[in-house]
């Protein structure tokens, strides 16, 4: 899959659910996220506040592309975690069993502007390009097919150019 993003918001939250069942869909309430395999869409903004809130940096999420497990999911990451610098400081992400996957570099631009996806899902393998290079996937996924589902959690997100290949 090939698609623009963009948060009209500062601090969006979204996110694209791959491999969702059919049976989550069916009994799903309302306000509830999707399950299977997350790739996120999060708004430079939404660490920023995390920051001004907890006086320290995510150790857990960050807003460049991180692809994890919600629900019935279940995936190996490929890169568990990240360390970084950001303003003279060296920031670690996540833990050496994490299931979920940490992007490699810090590409998305921020809410106004367009990002660009390419994600290759294929035999339980799940990889994610962000703006040109890839930074995060993850593998062994459970389940390996079903829904594709585009969801914000409250804030306007954009998506254009959205193209949809089927690899056999």
């Amino acid at each position: 899959m090939v698609l623009e993003w963009r948060d009209n918001k500062y601090s969006g939250n979204a996110g694209i659910f791959i491999w969702c069942p059919r049976k989550v869909l069916d009994t799903l309430p309302r306000g509830r996220l999707p399950q299977g395999i997350e790739i996120q869409i999060l708004d430079l903004g939404y660490e920023e506040n995390f920051l001004k809130n907890k006086k320290k940096r995510s150790d857990w999420f960050t807003s460049h592309g991180d692809v994890f497990p919600v629900g019935v999911g279940r995936m190996k990451a490929m890169n568990p975690q990240m360390t970084y610098t950001e303003n003279g400081d060296t920031c670690k992400v996540g833990k050496p069993n994490s299931a979920r996957s940490f992007p490699t570099k810090r590409l998305t631009r921020p809410n106004g502007e367009w990002n660009h996806y390419y994600v290759r899902a294929i035999n339980g393998e799940v990889r994610l390009w962000v703006n040109g290079e890839e930074v995060s996937g993850g593998y062994e996924c459970k389940p390996s097919e079903g829904h594709l589902v585009m969801e914000s959690e409250g804030a306007p997100v954009d998506f254009r150019g959205m193209c949809l290949r089927v690899l056999l």
